[in-house]
């Protein structure tokens, strides 16, 4: 969401109900959203054990010395004591510095090697120091997931892995496997995706504009993005869903209004192509690479 919008987006949000807020460094608008949350315990709507905020330690702060200086530095822009889930946000570690996305002469990504346990580690101290409640991962795969579980001297495992879900990629045997391991699936991009140049492939289709899923949404009437969503629920798949328009954040909340009957979803489960959106295509021919 950017910056301009930020603030006035989290504050509706908040406003009309929506208790779990997930951003991070890579968004560029933590202060933003921290002054939204701050603005909101100051007038009463909330107090700030009711708000669920993740940020995420992002890829050129993947080694171990650099994580909590990252956690503090989102914890002075949100002017906030702590957060509550703190997540490796990519696998694949990048060259420190102040360039989000370090590339070389010829446009090439920077790439760092660090040991993904190591910067585990990191986070396991950071919990330990109360600058986050809770820890976990993002885009990870199960072998890199293995890898952190097997950990000798594993203090803390990952809560939850946060990963590209929607019904054109559902990722069912990831999502068993977290299950299995008692570590939270949380999707991103479950309506799609916002088509941000650089970051998605713009030549998918477009899913919320995906004949089957109107069908379904005719039918229940509400909209294919609610059903999207309510999709995920009932998979038992923690579900963020991102906008900055009044009219749809409020819109997306009716999706505990109904349920979906089972051949509802089947039906979407059928639309499984394996096709994902954000393939953070720089990454690749880094051994950390998780797709």
């Amino acid at each position: 969401v950017p910056k301009s919008e930020a603030l006035e987006a989290t504050k509706y949000a908040i406003e009309v109900g929506f208790r779990h807020i997930d951003s991070a460094y890579l968004y560029q608008n933590e202060e933003q959203v921290g002054q939204a949350i701050r603005s909101k315990i100051a007038d009463g709507t909330v107090k700030r054990e009711d708000i669920f905020y993740t940020s995420k330690l992002w890829a050129t702060f993947l080694r171990p010395e650099l994580v909590r200086p990252a956690l503090e530095k989102s914890l002075k822009n949100l002017q906030l004591d702590y957060v509550d889930l703190y997540i490796i946000h990519f696998p694949v570690a990048l060259k420190p510095g102040e360039e989000l996305l370090p590339t070389d002469e010829n446009g090439k990504a920077l790439f760092d090697t660090v040991d993904l346990c190591r910067t585990w580690e990191a986070l396991e101290k950071c919990k330990d120091a109360g600058l986050t409640k809770s820890i976990g991962v993002s885009n990870f795969n199960h072998q890199q997931l293995e890898r952190i579980l097997n950990k000798p001297g594993l203090k803390y495992k990952p809560v939850c892995n946060q990963v590209e879900c929607h019904p054109y990629l559902n990722q069912s045997k990831l999502l068993d496997f977290c299950k299995s391991k008692d570590i939270i699936p949380v999707a991103y991009s479950a309506l799609g995706s916002q088509r941000v140049k650089g970051w998605v492939n713009l030549n998918h289709p477009v899913l919320l504009e995906d004949p089957v899923l109107h069908a379904i949404a005719k039918k229940h009437k509400q909209t294919s993005a609610v059903i999207a969503l309510r999709y995920q629920l009932q998979r038992g798949v923690v579900v963020l869903a991102k906008s900055y328009n009044k009219k749809r954040i409020k819109e997306n909340l009716q999706v505990f209004n109904f349920e979906l009957p089972p051949e509802d979803m089947k039906t979407i489960d059928g639309l499984n192509q394996n096709l994902r959106y954000c393939d953070f295509s720089y990454a690749v021919g880094h051994p950390d690479y998780p797709f």
